[in-house]
């Protein structure tokens, strides 16, 4: 009889047993069976901005990223000339958003695009001088002659727009340095190297701690639209469909809410 009870007793604890390994694996085959689906459904995008857009880009890819979860946007900002250069050697851009025209037709001319590009804001420049204005500019002109000015280069949508409003107010004056990006400008000016820099507006008021501002008259007639795309490699990476929903959120008008408030204007409708 012992014996039958002692078998009875082992049978017993491997039913038990048996019991608890199928509750286990039921338990983690739901987590298992639900996470391919989310994955699958997940896209990352690549986003390719402007180098003045990334103070307002980010806080709208945060917001983008609360509505939309399944979609992660990652940004590159670089100079707008750069990021062509970058896409057109085979860099991954799911999103090209430029800081002018110039730059977005060399993208669409080369095939870039898997749709138009749309403007979504338009920017102006004016001049930055270090806190204080300790070489005494007045404007882009005679003030600045002897003193340290640096500009973008040409080819560069800044260095564009300056060309255009240096020649429209008459200054000749030489830069002592031109730069591939409006924020390396602007870092020159804020660190002392340089006694002014022609900046964007909004990266003056990004910077409004640490420089002061000069209006150049006429450059409300030098206007930067920015355009922003779909790239053809997201069609092609299957991103199409997260990427225009980025793209929309950025023309939408809460989004212009958040350009105005880094000193964007809204374009001409």
């Amino acid at each position: 009889m012992k014996k039958f009870a002692r078998l009875g007793a082992g049978l017993a604890i491997l039913a038990l047993a048996a019991t608890g390994l199928t509750a286990c694996g039921s338990d983690n085959s739901k987590p298992a069976d639900s996470e391919p689906s989310k994955t699958a459904d997940a896209k990352m995008i690549q986003v390719f901005a402007a180098a003045s857009l990334k103070a307002s880009f980010s806080e709208l890819g945060e917001s983008f990223q609360k509505e939309n979860p399944d979609i992660t946007v990652k940004f590159n900002f670089d100079g707008s000339s750069s990021l062509f250069d970058q896409m057109q050697g085979g860099a991954k851009a799911d999103v090209f958003a430029s800081a002018d025209e110039k730059n977005m037709k060399k993208a669409t001319d080369a095939g870039l695009n898997a749709g138009e590009p749309s403007i979504f804001v338009n920017n102006t420049l004016t001049l930055a001088v270090p806190k204080g204005n300790p070489a005494g500019v007045t404007g882009l002109n005679d003030s600045l002659n002897g003193k340290k000015l640096v500009i973008c280069a040409d080819g560069v949508p800044c260095g564009n727009a300056y060309r255009e409003l240096a020649q429209k107010v008459g200054f000749t004056g030489q830069a002592v340095s031109e730069e591939t990006s409006v924020k390396d400008v602007m870092g020159k000016v804020v660190s002392g190297e340089a006694d002014a820099g022609v900046v964007y507006q909004t990266d003056a008021l990004a910077e409004k701690d640490s420089v002061d501002t000069i209006e150049i008259p006429g450059s409300d007639t030098v206007v930067n639209a920015y355009p922003i795309m779909v790239t053809k490699m997201a069609a092609e990476n299957g991103n199409d469909a997260a990427a225009k929903a980025f793209v929309d959120f950025v023309l939408s008008d809460a989004a212009q809410k958040v350009f105005a408030k880094y000193g964007f204007m809204s374009p001409a409708k």
